[in-house]
């Protein structure tokens, strides 16, 4: 199949399951029937919350339950690249 943009055939990349055509040249992404549908699933399950433990002593050293996080100097974590991010990584 070629780029509709440009007309450099496609790349075929398999990420997660998913199967992404791709554009070398325009970095163009076509995705068939469903792929999106798939996408978005993963992407939410992947963003979902832990559920908490409210039946005590639970939580790790540190947490005081005001932001604070034990040895991070009161600053907040930097949050690890999402399930976007590792798909769509050419």
């Amino acid at each position: 199949m070629q780029c509709p943009i440009d007309g450099t055939e496609l790349v075929l990349a398999e990420r997660t399951g998913v199967e992404i055509d791709y554009c070398p040249q325009c970095r163009g992404v076509w995705l068939d029937r469903g792929e999106l549908d798939k996408i978005i699933d993963r992407s939410a399950a992947a963003e979902a919350p832990p559920p908490r433990d409210h039946h005590g002593g639970g939580g790790y050293r540190g947490d005081r339950g005001d932001g604070y996080r034990g040895d991070h100097g009161g600053k907040p974590r930097k949050k690890r690249g999402g399930f976007l991010e590792d798909l769509f990584d050419f």
